[in-house]
């Protein structure tokens, strides 16, 4: 009987012994992997510059941006928008707005990804702080300042994966926005097995939400008296990624976005829109990018 109990006990020693060499291998390839400073560089063209789902600027967008990651936790970025044609500037009275920055954005944030199982998928927060500069309104608001949380969920084994963002602006009228998108990615290429497909299409649908200080923020002067928070911009968008290399993708998408849900707002939109002339009276919008990002 002792005989048998001590196999026993050796062979749960054994068994335990392998189970911790695997947590020791599997710990050291995570160390291995999260690397103190990684960067990212982006370049992307939009055709259109949107805002909560209204055009902020009615001719194509370039928006280069830099970001370092220290620990796979604490960022620092930086981000510019150029306008590429000179028809940008006649909004404002700006003038010839062509090949000048009309934003220039400092970022600091914290984000991480936990995997939780197969399942359930892995789960990503992002918070962050903006401050924005903006030269084109120089002399009436020539910067503000934001705080941004945004929680996401990988498919997992529930098909879709949903993304949660919240803005809150902390100058210019202190409204807070908020985002929530469905999204599902078909791989049309496989990557290797534990890596992400080489070439993969993901459709989504995102509703947008304004307290009274959003709404009022942006449609002042095209509400025609309305004043409430509420139902704002829903997007339709279909994206199509290509994962060139290791540390290298591009990106590009189309999509719609209308205001579907609140007549007062759709007409708010609509005005706002219509002050870009001919042709953009209207309260929807079709409009697309590409994009080309580089880490290491």
């Amino acid at each position: 009987m002792k005989i048998k109990t001590m196999a026993f006990a050796a062979a749960a020693f054994a068994a335990a012994a392998a189970a911790a060499d695997e947590v020791a291998e599997a710990e050291k390839g995570e160390k291995e992997e999260t690397s103190v400073v990684s960067a990212e560089f982006g370049l992307s063209f939009d055709s259109r510059y949107m805002t909560y789902g209204v055009v902020d600027g009615k001719d194509p967008i370039l928006t280069p941006s830099a970001k370092l990651t220290f620990f796979d936790w604490v960022y620092g970025s930086v981000e510019a928008i150029f306008d590429v044609t000179k028809g940008n500037g006649k909004r404002g009275g700006y003038g010839n707005r062509a090949g000048k920055y009309t934003t220039l954005d400092g970022i600091v944030g914290v984000a991480h990804e936990f995997e939780i199982n197969d399942d359930v998928g892995a789960l990503s927060f992002d918070f962050n702080y903006i401050y924005e500069y903006i030269p084109r309104h120089h002399g009436s608001m020539d910067d503000t300042q934001y705080l941004n949380l945004e929680l996401g969920l990988s498919e997992g084994s529930h098909w879709i994966a949903p993304t949660l963002a919240i803005e809150r602006d902390l100058m210019a009228d202190e409204g807070t926005y908020v985002n929530l998108e469905l999204a599902h990615e078909f791989a049309l290429v496989e990557g290797k097995e534990g890596e992400d497909p080489v070439l993969a299409f993901t459709p989504s649908v995102a509703q947008g939400f304004g307290n009274t200080s959003r709404t009022h923020g942006y449609f002042g002067e095209t509400s025609n008296g309305f004043r409430h928070g509420g139902i704002m911009d829903t997007c339709l968008k279909g994206t199509l990624t290509w994962n060139i290399a290791d540390g290298i993708s591009l990106e590009g998408y189309v999509a719609y976005s209308d205001y579907w849900f609140d007549s007062n707002m759709r007409d708010a939109a609509r005005a706002y829109n219509a002050e870009w002339g001919k042709g953009c009276d209207h309260s929807w919008n079709f409009y697309g990018g590409i994009a080309l990002t580089v880490s290491f």
